[in-house]
């Protein structure tokens, strides 16, 4: 396969991130149409929005590579879709709570989770820069989560919004390292996210059920919003960063991510008028800076695969 330009990666992960961006204000739209929110809404909206995406994924099950060897992509691709349910049902929740700003710039630390999870699990050192940058980086995060107590009328509960987009970058941080684990494995980007988003879709599929209103009884406008968050943020964003691992680096695709909270708070501002609190921002712009110190610290460039030219 031909290697893209490096101008045609940077266009591509450009509307990759403006789709990503979009799905705060999806879920935000979706809250507002259906005039409810809470833990069995955004369970209906995280397992709607994986079904849809794997349904349309499903005529790529005909070309799966029939050569063996290829359980522990198996394996890696099924663990990365349950830790993607988890993600989404704890990220999504935590919109119903807190600001999209503190929300989405939270969710989006998973880099600090993964280098500290590669310095446990796969004995990666740290460097000096790296561990300056964690610590700039939970310190904006813990300046996030005392300025999101602040009330107005987006947050009703800074603290536990804070803490579901918390645990949904540690779980979007094992989707991401068991992501990459089954690309190295010997799957092809089509193939694991096809396998990754069926087993996140099938995992959460049965809660809405579970609950009061399962998946029908809402206002039309949901349905659309839903599917307009599969398409785009779902099968486009996501999975141009997944294709992205592929041309350049981790280190460089890591850095495009954290653009979404920008975008999502500039879209929260066009859409909704919600502005957070100034000390929000500070700690925003605090762990943005924090994390970009821990990637560049990083001593190791992983890619995906060994074949692709580095564009970097």
């Amino acid at each position: 396969m031909k290697s893209p330009s490096p101008w045609q990666v940077s266009l591509i992960l450009t509307i990759g991130v403006l789709a990503v961006s979009m799905a705060a204000i999806f879920i935000r739209l979706s809250i507002n149409a259906a005039n409810t929110s809470g833990v069995e809404f955004s369970l209906f909206l995280a397992a709607s929005r994986l079904m849809i995406a794997s349904g349309l994924l499903i005529p790529t099950w005909r070309n799966f590579p029939k050569k063996s060897g290829l359980l522990c992509a198996y394996y890696y691709a099924m663990g990365a879709g349950v830790a993607l349910a988890c993600h989404f049902a704890t990220w999504i929740t935590s919109l119903s709570f807190t600001s999209i700003t503190a929300s989405t710039t939270l969710v989006t630390t998973t880099p600090v989770w993964v280098s500290l999870i590669s310095w446990i699990w796969f004995q990666e050192k740290l460097t000096k820069q790296t561990i300056l940058g964690i610590m700039i980086a939970l310190t904006g995060g813990i300046i996030i989560a005392v300025g999101g107590n602040t009330s107005t009328q987006f947050v009703s509960n800074s603290m536990l919004g804070n803490g579901l987009a918390l645990v949904g970058a540690w779980m979007a941080s094992l989707y991401l390292i068991w992501g990459r684990k089954a690309q190295e494995h010997g799957f092809r980007v089509g193939n694991y996210i096809a396998i990754a988003y069926t087993t996140a879709a099938l995992v959460l599929f049965p809660f809405p059920l579970l609950m009061e209103n399962g998946y029908l009884g809402y206002p039309q406008q949901v349905y659309l919003y839903v599917g307009l968050m599969a398409i785009f943020s779902q099968l486009v964003g996501h999975t141009i960063f997944n294709w992205a691992l592929r041309w350049i680096s981790p280190t460089l695709v890591t850095l495009t991510i954290l653009f979404e909270p920008v975008g999502s708070s500039f879209l929260g501002f066009v859409f909704f008028g919600e502005v957070p609190p100034f000390i929000v921002l500070g700690g925003g712009i605090m762990l943005l800076i924090g994390i970009i110190m821990a990637v560049l610290g990083s001593k190791k460039d992983h890619s995906v695969s060994e074949e692709g030219n580095k564009l970097d």
